[in-house]
């Protein structure tokens, strides 16, 4: 079964401790194109995120967003050298004093001053607590957005066979039609020639061969085989199990060519009506081959 790249999935999950929110939005791309946006504490995580994030969705570009909201905070996440920032907002109030400035702003001043305030890196219990909350939530958000890349795909397959069912009625429009075209052709050269030559001789061998290499070159016989075969395997390559999308795009384009060459030698208006069909239903075909994983 085919399985789209669009897709949406949300998982939450809340007790004494902590609030957590996975939100997971994904669209069509040739790579997995992951962007993330998490809470500082996960950095250290980022990795094994991405592996999750990969194992479950393969490919396509995927935004997720994670929300971590604490409860009870046991430790503030940074340190402050108080001793430090005292020395500095007196300086600070004594350089304002001695100018006449206004001291509303020395508080600030003074944090931001070097080495007052220290971001904490390194591991703590409380990280790996908040990682063992966060990861099922985040799977969970991964699975429903999978399954909704599964639903997707569904409803591509019952477009894809909608086309594909157009193209083999075109293509049997355009067999009904062939016999019709040979015969158009034949008496258009037979008319020409009695007119264009009348009573003046000419080589028959010559002539025959002529008309023999002008019928191969109009020919359609093989364009028409192979466009059924493309047609078959492009089915049957939407049965399989993995990795369609790629495959189903350059079967698109063989198909193309065939109804192209179709066209070009033809040259006939109620066959051209039935290859403008296959064409048009075609570009929906290419259209929605991007989108499957």
């Amino acid at each position: 079964m085919i399985k789209s790249m669009t897709g949406f999935g949300t998982a939450s999950f809340e007790n004494e401790l902590a609030f957590v929110h996975v939100e997971v939005k994904t669209l069509n791309s040739k790579f997995l194109d992951l962007s993330m946006r998490y809470p500082k504490q996960f950095s250290a995580k980022e990795l094994d995120i991405r592996q999750l994030v990969s194992q479950h969705l393969e490919r396509g570009k995927v935004s997720l967003a994670v929300e971590f909201v604490k409860k009870q905070a046991d430790e503030l996440p940074v340190i402050f050298n108080k001793a430090l920032f005292e020395r500095f907002y007196k300086e600070f109030s004594a350089m304002a004093v001695s100018v006449g400035a206004h001291s509303e702003e020395l508080l600030k001043l003074a944090l931001q001053a070097p080495g007052v305030m220290h971001t904490l890196t390194e591991k703590s219990d409380s990280e790996e607590q908040d990682w063992a909350l966060l990861v099922p939530v985040l799977e969970e958000a991964l699975r429903q957005c999978n399954g909704f890349r599964e639903d997707e795909g569904a409803s591509l397959m019952e477009k894809f066979q909608e086309s594909l069912q157009v193209l083999r009625e075109q293509l049997e429009g355009v067999r009904r039609e062939e016999p019709i075209r040979r015969q158009k052709v034949r008496s258009r050269i037979s008319t020409n020639v009695s007119e264009w030559l009348g009573d003046m001789k000419f080589d028959e061998n010559r002539f025959e061969q002529e008309l023999i290499y002008y019928f191969e070159k109009i020919d359609i016989t093989e364009e028409l085989v192979r466009l059924e075969t493309h047609l078959n395997y492009f089915e049957k390559t939407l049965l399989a199990t993995h990795g369609q999308g790629k495959k189903l795009g350059f079967i698109s384009q063989e198909i193309g060519r065939e109804i192209n060459t179709i066209g070009s030698k033809a040259n006939d208006a109620a066959m051209q009506k039935h290859v403008i069909l296959m064409k048009d239903e075609l570009e929906k075909i290419k259209e929605q081959s991007l989108n499957i994983l």
